[in-house]
């Protein structure tokens, strides 16, 4: 982002962490649970699990509404119990070969359309982001089965809604070379500094450092190491140009969370401006 105030850039990194809304389970319905992890700590877990869906389809479920509907609500169901398999060996003491499902794994969370949703989706559009994360270990007898409901929440609400792993900006740094750095010079500034950031060029026969991509620097400031380089080179930050990088929770791509993190900012200006309009009516 070029030819912004901090302020601006600061208030879409913290729009993007807490007023994006996503798809999360909220309610969590245990009908059995006999593995080790106490029922508490598994709704927990579930919770916490990311979900692919656009929240830009749901409606704010009503509080107060326990049961949900097909524009408000998402229901997944995790259904599974552990057995011995007949085909392991007598000597394997490998969990994996003599048990089945004794691994709950965010995959058996089944996606159970309310209303018209089978009609508006399809099974890989509505299911969870990562189908590795592990909820619970069984053991034979042991089993799970339960129903959730993922409803449309704010991150500043709850964590849990937060569409972004993380969001964070810098300054473009800004590397100026003073006089012409050549020769061995020109070899040792270029380890200075991150690759790709100072390249050396052959001109005429001499080696001639130029600076060729600022923006991967990583301000180690190495150059103050050496009395003959710190004197010939200015480290500074482009006070207007921010290096925004946002890691996407998986329910929507990073560019899609900055645009809308712009709608946001946007409708509460709008706010602002309504507001100051009505006072000054009244």
């Amino acid at each position: 982002m070029v030819g912004i105030d901090a302020a601006i850039a600061n208030a879409f990194r913290r729009i993007l962490l807490a007023e994006v809304p996503t798809m999360a389970v909220e309610k969590v319905f245990i009908y059995n649970n006999t593995s080790i992890v106490q029922d508490e700590v598994l709704a927990h877990r579930l919770g916490l699990i990311p979900i692919k869906a656009d929240a830009r389809l749901f409606e704010y479920r009503n509080s107060g509404d326990d049961e949900g509907t097909e524009i408000d609500t998402l229901q997944f169901q995790l259904k599974v119990k552990c057995t011995r398999n007949p085909k392991a060996t007598k000597d394997s003491v490998d969990p994996n070969e003599l048990y089945l499902n004794h691994k709950v794994y965010s995959k058996h969370m089944k996606w159970i359309p309310i209303g018209n949703q089978s009609d508006l989706f399809t099974e890989e559009s509505i299911r969870p982001v990562h189908d590795d994360i592990l909820i619970a270990l069984l053991r034979p007898g042991q089993e799970v089965d339960i129903v959730m409901h993922c409803v449309k929440g704010l991150g500043k609400d709850h964590a849990k809604f937060s569409p972004v792993a993380t969001a964070s900006y810098r300054l473009l740094p800004e590397i100026t070379l003073l006089q012409p750095i050549e020769g061995e010079l020109a070899e040792k500034l270029k380890k200075c500094f991150s690759p790709g950031v100072i390249e050396v060029e052959n001109i005429n026969g001499r080696k001639v450092a130029k600076v060729v991509n600022p923006r991967l620097d990583t301000c180690s400031r190495e150059i103050f190491r050496y009395e003959e380089l710190k004197n010939l080179v200015r480290l500074a930050r482009v006070r207007d140009h921010f290096i925004f990088s946002v890691e996407s929770a998986g329910s929507l791509p990073p560019d899609v969370l900055v645009s809308e993190a712009v709608k946001v900012l946007m409708t509460k200006c709008q706010k602002f401006l309504n507001e100051l309009d009505a006072s000054q009516i009244d």
